[in-house]
């Protein structure tokens, strides 16, 4: 049998541009927070010879973070793990595919320098300004059970961050419970006094989610995992690169210098895949919000896991 080169070389070159095109016509769309991911793989060229086009979508907190993610809005976002349950018991499709882990200190309840608030002891009878189900108020509810105290005790008033740090600020309300960077600006910029801080009360987990949707596509499963392993090495080289990355940071999110290599800097963060320490920590957090009674049923999170994402 004869081959005809120059119709195979052909064939060859068409599949190959036709494979090219599929490429190009995939859009991972990716929900950040405050410039969270999008800073890192920016700095750490890290966007660069993308097999994949990203449509960034840019949010202030988790909670509407969740929302697009449940909508179908977005493909691909990073949550805490307080939001992501919420996002979960309220329906939503998607599954956390790696984890995020951090020293917990900047997720705090902040109060203004003169405030009598010196303890967890002293948050009763005050109000607390927090995003409902965001990881601050988590802590600010880890904080009142330190002090046997409950939900009960205080006032709480559920803003966005920036109404939130407003409502402090004018004396609206007595704490501020936030998260980095909101909390290294204030500290430095409004200073703000950290009363109490996440250490021992929160897991410093926060989540890369995808729709299952997103993952039951080929290619874009394949993306998320290209995506995947470029956040965590331009992590990697955020720490090694402290300085070059805040001030890439700085301008991305808006803020001062100090403020963002302050918040980024003492996160300590790294990306890893689910573990079966990680799975029991969220769990753990699902049962103290049921017990709570701010998620109306009992979550199993086993289910809310996908294992198969590995990073080199």
């Amino acid at each position: 049998m004869q081959v005809n080169v120059k119709k195979l070389l052909l064939l060859v070159s068409l599949i190959s541009g036709a494979f090219a095109v599929n490429a190009e016509q995939i859009t991972l769309r990716v929900a950040d927070q405050k410039g969270n991911m999008r800073a890192q793989l920016e700095a750490a060229n890290k966007l660069d010879n993308l097999p994949y086009k990203i449509e960034w979508s840019e949010f202030p907190a988790a909670a509407p973070l969740a929302e697009a993610l449940n909508a179908q809005a977005v493909d691909v976002g990073i949550i805490g793990d307080a939001p992501l349950l919420f996002a979960e018991a309220a329906g939503a499709q998607v599954k956390a595919i790696a984890v995020d882990k951090s020293d917990a200190y900047g997720t705090a309840l902040l109060v203004k320098a003169d405030s009598p608030v010196k303890s967890a002891a002293d948050l009763k009878g005050k109000s607390i300004a927090t995003n409902r189900g965001s990881i601050g108020h988590f802590v600010a509810l880890k904080a009142l059970a330190s002090a046997g105290l409950t939900a009960k005790d205080v006032t709480f008033r559920f803003l966005p961050p920036s109404d939130a740090k407003l409502a402090l600020t004018q004396g609206s309300v007595d704490v501020w419970a936030t998260w980095e960077p909101y909390t290294a600006f204030a500290e430095t910029q409004d200073h703000l006094r950290v009363v109490v801080n996440g250490r021992g009360l929160w897991s410093g987990n926060s989540f890369l989610a995808a729709t299952d949707t997103a993952l039951k596509d080929k290619a874009k499963r394949e993306a998320i995992a290209d995506y995947l392993q470029r956040l965590s090495d331009s992590q990697v080289w955020a720490y090694k690169n402290l300085d070059a990355y805040s001030e890439k940071l700085a301008k991305i999110i808006g803020f001062p210098l100090d403020a963002a290599k302050l918040g980024f800097e003492r996160r300590k963060s790294y990306w890893q895949t689910i573990d079966a320490a990680t799975e029991t920590q969220q769990q753990q957090t699902a049962d103290f919000y049921h017990a709570q009674g701010l998620l109306p049923v009992a979550l199993n999170v086993s289910g809310t896991f996908d294992h198969s994402f590995l990073l080199k």
